[in-house]
């Protein structure tokens, strides 16, 4: 006797021979549309649909074009997406859930401005009275205050998102992307009047790396990173790895991030990574990096043992593929920052858990074990702030590159930098720079005559708003100085054009205030109670160099001002700094890889 078909196949033969005939109901598709759907039987819904489709003909067929069109972009089919969601503007131009979901469609083929102009029609056509026109409206314009600021039109988007916050304040993901917004424009106060939206509100809803910029209150740090694992992390998963060692001969220490590739984070860690003593560690990295066929992408690919892409995995199935690798500690390079992989670390994938570098916070996550850190950073009197325990490094807690490039030193012309001038500098990006610091750099330019401040470039809407502050204080703006993004050859070159580096607070340079050390600027900084502000502090103490360490803002300008009003104490700094650059243990890379690499052992020991 010839077996049966399975009973799904039936199911399938059946609709689509009902769907020809005409026979299947708009709500007998839907129902099975939805049910084959949840299933994982995308492709026989798009079939059935397709059927249903070429036969039949009701006032809902807008509708039906709707769901086929869903299912086309779930499938990767977005040409074929777009088709169908114009076929369904056609029979009903005011139907906004296709309009909406065409510019997502050309935001993932790449094609931003017709992505911006189904939500710029939405925006310009929904009516904000009417309750269910007003939900698209809303969700039109968070898309474009997302989408405008990934290509940093600030304004635009910020722009969108205070017109989202007036119609609906309630909506604490929009109120940390407006948040850090405008203060990546200087565009003070950065928690601007919002009606029903209090301040304490915008502050609660800030997320962790704003508030890092935004903030002196490790409490407050804490908090933001304890909110993001509450509201955004997943619960419940299973847990990979196991709680003991797995006794491996050689340890293996994996890395991962999404920043290998020429960002700041990679810049400090490529020669950490060359420098792993290979007859006791097995390097490995977990990369989600944008290819940029970057030199320093190169190297650190190089550097490792094994290099695995998860770029298209889900973080269950990447963090299967490392407990599979019996990876003894992971190291997470990204903490909350941008693109970071949080729900990868919940799964557990590694016995030993571990933060550094990218993220100048607690990252509040409990699947994270350890935070990298020296004494300077986080003092013993700070660890309550941290729901990670420090790893102490002995010396210092960042790594450098000795063999970064550096080309050949241009002329101050260049810049536009006078040539007799005192050049204060400080190349942060301008989020870190809060109003009451500039109100300091700008009294630190009235004392000092005819001296420069020279900043980074970072937006043209930050350029005119700092612009503006000056001139508001007396201040003639044409001594505020811009220097472009460039290459990082050029970029650590013009550090030579520089008299002193003027860092930010309470978000100290990271990197920035590395190379500028490396390249013999000296870097004034003040230090407060948490991680980011007392990075720069860690690096000089490092470099024997407590002099340019500052406690408040009064002495940080009194400071300033004195060194540059003292040429012979300026140049007893750069001598200092050029003696420890050559002898001291800031920049000495292979101690410090060995202490990391004695406080990994020692970790590994402590699972028994």
């Amino acid at each position: 006797m010839a077996k049966k078909p399975p009973q799904k196949s039936l199911d399938f033969t059946a609709a689509i021979d009902r769907a020809w005939r005409r026979q299947l109901t708009l709500v007998e598709l839907l129902e099975l549309g939805a049910a084959w759907s949840a299933e994982g039987r995308s492709p026989l819904a798009v079939v059935l649909y397709q059927t249903w489709l070429s036969r039949n003909r009701t006032t809902h067929d807008h509708l039906v074009l709707f769901n086929l069109g869903e299912l086309l972009f779930s499938e990767g089919d977005y040409e074929a997406a777009l088709t169908v969601y114009s076929r369904a503007l056609q029979l009903a131009p005011r139907f906004f859930q296709p309009r909406f979901n065409m510019g997502l469609t050309y935001e993932r083929l790449g094609r931003s401005e017709a992505a911006i102009a189904q939500w710029r029609w939405i925006e310009c056509h929904a009516d904000a009275g009417n309750p269910e026109e007003r939900g698209f409206l809303i969700l039109a314009l968070n898309n474009l205050g997302r989408h405008l600021e990934d290509r940093e039109r600030y304004d635009e988007a910020t722009s969108a998102l205070t017109r989202s916050l007036h119609l609906d304040p309630n909506q604490p993901d929009v109120v940390h992307h407006w948040v850090f917004q405008r203060a990546k424009q200087c565009l003070w106060p950065v928690y601007d009047a919002v009606p029903g939206l209090p301040e304490e509100k915008m502050r609660e809803w800030t997320s962790a790396l704003a508030m890092v910029s935004l903030s002196e209150d490790p409490e407050a740090q804490l908090a933001a990173a304890r909110r993001y694992v509450r509201t955004k992390m997943p619960t419940a998963v299973p847990r990979l790895a196991p709680a003991k060692s797995y006794g491996h001969k050689k340890l293996r220490i994996g890395y991962c991030s999404g920043d290998f590739c020429l960002h700041p984070v990679a810049m400090l860690t490529v020669e950490l990574f060359e420098l792993h003593d290979r007859d006791r560690f097995e390097i490995y990295g977990f990369d989600w990096s944008r290819e940029d066929g970057s030199e320093l992408r190169a190297r650190v690919i190089a550097a490792m043992d094994h290099f695995e892409r998860i770029h298209d995995l889900s973080d269950e199935a990447a963090a299967r593929l490392i407990r599979q690798h019996e990876i003894d500690i992971l190291i997470d390079l990204q903490g909350q920052t941008l693109g970071a992989r949080a729900g990868l670390l919940a799964y557990r994938p590694a016995p030993i858990q571990v933060t550094y570098l990218g993220l100048p916070a607690t990252t509040g996550l409990p699947s994270i074990d350890y935070v990298i850190a020296d004494r300077y950073l986080i003092p013993e009197s700070a660890r309550g702030y941290y729901t990670e325990k420090p790893l102490y490094l002995p010396d210092v807690y960042q790594p450098s590159d000795r063999q970064r490039k550096v080309g050949p030193v241009p002329a101050r012309a260049k810049y536009g930098l006078p040539e007799a001038a005192f050049v204060f500098c400080s190349f942060n990006n301008n989020y870190k720079i809060t109003p009451e610091l500039f109100r300091v750099w700008l009294a630190i330019l009235g004392q000092v005559p005819g001296s420069v401040l020279w900043l980074l470039a970072d937006n043209v809407w930050a350029q005119e708003n700092l612009r503006r502050e000056a001139r508001a204080a007396g201040v003639d703006e044409a001594r505020l100085i811009f220097a472009p993004r460039e290459a990082p050859e050029q970029y650590l070159a013009r550090y030579a054009l520089a008299d002193l580096f003027l860092d930010t607070y309470p978000f100290n340079g990271g990197t920035t205030a590395n190379d500028a050390l490396w390249m013999g600027v000296p870097v004034l900084t003040r230090s407060g109670q948490t991680f980011a502000s007392r990075m720069a502090g860690a690096l000089l103490t490092a470099a024997g160099l407590d002099e340019l360490i500052t406690q408040n803002l009064a002495d940080y300008e009194a400071r300033a001002v004195a060194i540059a009003l003292d040429r012979g104490r300026l140049q007893r700094l750069r001598d200092a700094l050029r003696v420890a650059r050559q002898q001291g243990p800031l920049f000495d890379t292979p101690r410090l890889v060995r202490n990391l690499e004695a406080g990994f052992e020692h970790l590994v020991t402590g699972l028994g």
